[in-house]
């Protein structure tokens, strides 16, 4: 079992927002504070695509340019609101020819999002 290097993502109002329209999600709660907290949130907080995203990048920033990506697993937990900071854990194993990473995003309120990501490695 191999252990990922550790990634530390802050989660800025604008990083927050810029990932919601960049993902095309236009969902009030990504953009608008006063809508989120009439909606019972803290704040805004990451959309679904961008966490799947970002579950991708911890595993291909570690595995490098030419491992491919054969398949996304997530299960969302806890929000992460704007001004938190992600932090990605990870394992990887082998599994026949292809390697499963397990990853864990949290952020201040516990697990954001859980994982796995399968990769083949050149």
């Amino acid at each position: 079992m191999t252990r990922l290097p550790e990634l530390a993502i802050d989660t800025t109002a604008t990083f927050v927002v810029s990932t919601a329209l960049a993902t095309r999600d236009f969902q009030d709660v990504h953009h608008d504070r006063d809508a989120a907290v009439a909606r019972g949130s803290r704040d805004i907080f990451l959309n679904i695509l961008t966490t799947t995203g970002l579950v991708q990048r911890f595993v291909t920033d570690w595995a490098g340019p030419r491992a491919l990506v054969r398949n996304v697993s997530v299960r969302l937990g806890v929000p992460c609101y704007a001004g938190d900071t992600l932090v990605f854990t990870g394992t990887a194993k082998p599994d026949g020819q292809d390697t499963v990473v397990d990853v864990v995003g949290k952020c201040s309120l516990g697990d954001h999002v859980t994982g796995t990501v399968r990769v083949s490695l050149p």
